[in-house]
């Protein structure tokens, strides 16, 4: 039995050294890849996108249309309903360029609000900010020349948005509606020095044509990561808040134009909002 037992410690050891030499790769010889799966940020690897495209609109004939009246409004990203216009990874102007550049949409200049100027090449740089002029030297003259580079895109640049729709009375259906028309951005403009001047709209999206692009593209749902809401949906449902700065008349004055103070412009736009809801009580009466 003890022979038997220094055999054993004599032979074991060999073994072990036999088969660790056994995994080991030759020297010179390539190493052996192994295959990892690829990683999935999500509990499940076929999370469904947004795909439903949009619903077709109502039917509508002018002969119905017993009342309108157009409307412009603003969205303050700032606000916390309207946080995912703001959303980091994609905000919705970056959306909206990037689709444009992909010619899915169009935009259009802010020359006028009624969507007949496409953006030139030029206008286009411009929603960046314009461009810088920059000195290049050569090396082997030493000689200076001069290039304009575009300015790189900035989302943070863009906190509201204006909206143009158009509130009327359908008949037909017997109620108030509303259309949106078109959207712009709105960007901040700064001095020199970083001070904050004004805000212009940097172009005008037709809204109607958008809404497939838009029916596709999945807005953020605040409290659920697994919402599976669009673009198309939040502006169909008008999950959002907004303020009204303009409604039709007849010297295209804005409630600025009239109101000094930010209470009066509030008053003034609640004014005009009861205003509309009372138009459908006027059509019910008669």
């Amino acid at each position: 039995m003890l022979a038997l037992g220094l055999t054993l410690l004599f032979t074991l050891p060999g073994t072990c050294g036999r088969a660790q030499q056994a995994t080991l790769p030759a020297p010179g010889s390539p190493a052996v890849e192994k295959s990892f799966p690829t990683p999935v940020n999500d509990i499940v690897a076929d999370r469904q996108k947004t795909q439903s495209p949009a619903l077709a609109g109502t039917p509508l004939r002018a002969a119905d249309v017993m009342w309108q009246k157009r409307i412009w409004r603003t969205i303050d990203s700032r606000e916390k309903i309207n946080l995912p216009f703001a959303y980091p990874p994609r905000p919705l102007v970056s959306l909206l360029v990037e689709a444009a550049d992909a010619g899915k949409i169009q935009l259009y200049s802010t020359i006028d609000d009624k969507f007949t100027t496409p953006l030139s090449a030029l206008e286009r740089t411009a929603i960046n900010g314009g461009a810088d002029t920059v000195a290049i030297i050569d090396p082997r003259d030493q000689s200076v020349s001069y290039r304009a580079v575009p300015r790189a895109f900035n989302p943070a640049d863009f906190r509201r948005y204006r909206l143009q729709e158009i509130t009327y009375f359908d008949k037909a259906a017997g109620s108030m509606r509303t259309q949106i028309l078109g959207i712009a951005p709105l960007k901040d403009v700064y001095d020199e020095t970083g001070n904050y001047l004004y805000e212009i709209p940097a172009f005008w999206v037709y809204y109607p044509a958008a809404r497939e692009m838009l029916a596709t593209e999945q807005a953020y749902l605040e409290g659920n990561d697994a919402g599976n809401r669009s673009w198309e949906d939040l502006f169909e449902s008008r999950f959002f808040n907004s303020a009204i700065v303009k409604e039709s008349n007849i010297h295209n004055r804005r409630i600025t134009d009239y109101h000094a103070d930010g209470r009066s412009r509030l008053l003034e736009a609640e004014r005009i909002k009861a205003g509309n809801l009372a138009r459908e009580q006027d059509g019910w009466s008669h």
